[in-house]
């Protein structure tokens, strides 16, 4: 089945249409989520919230680029997730230190980076500020054009292009200083 003729038929109700246009889409939603900073443990709560609202609002949806339109999701699903969770985490403080939360978060992202250079090269990402991280990470790790980038990001083309020149500029200088990624990546 088309991915055009699910989109039309999983908000009539259609479950089999949703739920191939989950499958479909699953792991771009968690890579895409995993390279914008979710932290591995999160991802799936993350990716779950997306295909809810992707569900709540799939008959929104304009006809226009479908992936484009769920990078969109995913980026603002990412940032309420965190904006949540940063409240929550705040007025726990007090009673759990974190150590947990951090072994947790080591021991996934081991799992996740296997190679030393990738995960030099996913900490140089993370580092950068979001509007440089999202668009080297639309680009490089999702083949967006820049044109779509500026679509999700809700930004002028020329911006793309300005903070695509200013990230890797960033993220070279980050490599370097660290002895980073040697294949030029």
């Amino acid at each position: 089945m088309l991915e055009l003729e699910l989109i039309e038929r999983a908000p009539q109700g259609d479950k089999a249409a949703y739920t191939e246009l989950i499958h479909i889409h699953h792991r771009t939603v968690e890579k895409f989520a995993f390279q914008c900073g979710v932290l591995v443990h999160d991802i799936p709560d993350v990716t779950q919230e997306v295909f809810v609202k992707l569900y709540r609002f799939l008959h929104q949806f304009q006809r226009d680029r479908f992936t484009t339109w769920l990078y969109k999701i995913t980026l603002n699903t990412a940032r309420d997730y965190y904006r949540k969770e940063t409240k929550e985490k705040e007025k726990s403080h007090k009673l759990n230190t974190g150590i947990r939360e951090t072994y947790m978060s080591k021991s996934a992202e081991d799992r996740v980076l296997v190679f030393e250079e990738d995960r030099e090269l996913h900490k140089a990402i993370q580092s950068l500020d979001e509007k440089y991280r999202h668009p080297i990470i639309m680009f490089y790790f999702h083949e967006l054009s820049y044109e779509q980038i500026a679509e999700v990001l809700n930004v002028p083309l020329s911006t793309i292009k300005i903070r695509q020149l200013r990230a890797k500029a960033l993220l070279k200088s980050a490599l370097q200083l660290n002895g980073g990624v040697r294949h030029g990546r």
